[in-house]
């Protein structure tokens, strides 16, 4: 399938200002509203269909991610299992992977990730190793002598999940890179009732934009979250019930937030309607999906995007929350579980997205709130900085380990303390490539994250890792 050229997106993307600018200057509030919406419909009309979606799957509480992937060699994982003591894996529970690292090296996967195992032998998923929230390159030098600026509350539950969603980790801020990337390439959507991003998890802050917000569904039948009883009315108490609400949204009020508020709950009532009758017709993916939470959230995303041609988009954000990371103790056993669900859903997932024929246009990846100590405290580990983390999708150049997984050894030159290793890839050039290949032009990588200047070059034509197949 051809792509549009870096020129075409930039000439279309020029129309665009310039029909707005028109737009505002016409003589009356609606025509200027019925040009907005005639340029958003020409920008989003594409006849190669270039839809490309973006499914973020949080692991809160901090994955250890060093008892996911694995090294396999036999001097690598003596390194592991001696740093590691209790918390170290046998060796013959591993599940190996095919192929080694840019240095040779061989790995393998939680016992538990077979479907993992399976995706990353057949092409299908990629790991990157060491990843984590970077203000600046960092080493151990200028850890411990403070010359390095760090990420604001480092090893913090609450800082750095906030961190790896808005890709700013020198300052708090509300607003996340998949709400500024959204606020770029909402135009390409010509529904612009539902925001192009989409939360299994209610608000976060990854999908929170200036101008564009998440918009929560849930995993039940109609996946839209509507107001009880208001769309289809069974008794006198309901029918009362809609018409004191469709009475209230329809006023006309002198209020700017009570006009701002009534036109939300519009868009609101509105959106359900749409959502919820796109998914009744959605086809189904026919994939058999597990009976538990996370499962069933991947399910949903499957069938939003199948229903994308009625809904009206071209590019759509997911956001899917697995909670309950944060293994102090008895991390064997609850890895044991966790892992298994992470991984039949993934790997579920990725034969949904085959079957729809839209395996290429998918990419999904995991981000965390940290890694976790290589020590253990006794029964489990303790927060640390940086991590692995999972990529999948047909566009993903899998098989492969990217970035540089560190020797595991103690005190090693990224190790500041019993086993917190320093990232050696930031968070910026992770999400820079996801972006870049969603849609986000080279020039305005920095206005989606303001410290990617210091890891990569954004005036170079070549994405900054690799893993992803580089946009036409």
């Amino acid at each position: 399938m051809m792509k549009s050229s870096m020129s075409d997106r930039k000439s279309r993307r020029q129309f665009i200002g310039e029909a707005s600018c028109a737009a505002v200057g016409s003589a009356s509030v609606f025509s200027t509203l019925l040009n907005m919406k005639m340029v958003n419909a020409m920008a989003a009309f594409d006849p190669r269909d270039d839809y490309k979606a973006l499914v973020c799957v949080l692991l809160a509480g901090g994955n250890d991610s060093f008892n996911m992937l694995v090294p396999y060699g036999r001097d690598e994982y003596r390194e592991y299992q001696t740093t590691r003591s209790n918390l170290a894996i046998p060796k013959g529970d591993l599940l190996g992977l095919d192929g080694s690292d840019s240095q040779g090296r061989t790995f393998g996967v939680h016992p538990s990730m077979p479907e993992v195992q399976q995706m990353f032998n057949a092409g299908d998923l990629a790991f990157l190793a060491n990843v984590g929230t970077l203000v600046e390159p960092t080493d151990k030098v200028t850890y411990r002598n403070q010359s390095a600026q760090l990420p604001v509350g480092l090893f913090s539950h609450v800082d750095q999940i906030a961190h790896w969603q808005t890709s700013v980790p020198d300052r708090r801020t509300n607003i996340g890179w998949g709400g500024r990337t959204a606020d770029l390439l909402k135009s390409l959507n010509t529904n612009q009732t539902i925001s192009m991003n989409l939360s299994l998890a209610g608000t976060n802050t990854f999908q929170a934009g200036t101008t564009v917000m998440d918009y929560s569904i849930e995993s039940s039948e109609s996946g839209s979250i509507g107001i009880n009883g208001f769309q289809s009315p069974e008794g006198a108490y309901d029918r009362l019930k809609k018409a004191a609400i469709e009475g209230l949204i329809d006023l006309e009020y002198q209020n700017l937030f009570e006009q701002t508020y009534a036109g939300t709950l519009r868009s609101a009532v509105d959106g359900h309607a749409q959502f919820s009758e796109a998914i009744r017709n959605a086809h189904d993916p026919y994939t058999e999906f597990a009976e538990n939470e996370i499962a069933k959230a991947f399910q949903m995303v499957a069938k939003t995007i199948s229903a994308r041609k009625s809904l009206g988009f071209q590019r759509q954000t997911f956001f899917i929350l697995f909670g309950g990371w944060d293994h102090h103790a008895e991390v064997l056993d609850n890895q044991t579980t966790m892992l298994s669900v992470l991984s039949a859903s993934l790997g579920q997932f990725n034969s949904a997205l085959k079957r729809l024929g839209v395996h290429d246009r998918v990419t999904t990846f995991t981000i965390s709130d940290f890694g976790r100590t290589l020590t253990s405290n006794g029964r489990g580990s303790d927060h640390a900085w940086g991590g692995n983390h999972i990529i999948t999708g047909g566009a993903v150049e899998g098989g492969r380990i990217y970035g540089e997984y560190p020797t595991l050894e103690l005190d090693s030159p990224l190790d500041v303390e019993r086993g917190i290793l320093i990232p050696t890839t930031s968070c910026d050039e992770y999400f820079a490539e996801l972006a870049l290949w969603f849609g986000v032009e080279p020039s305005d990588l920095s206005t989606v994250f303001p410290n990617i200047g210091r890891f990569h070059d954004s005036s170079s034509s070549g994405m900054p890792l690799g893993f992803l197949t580089s946009p036409a």
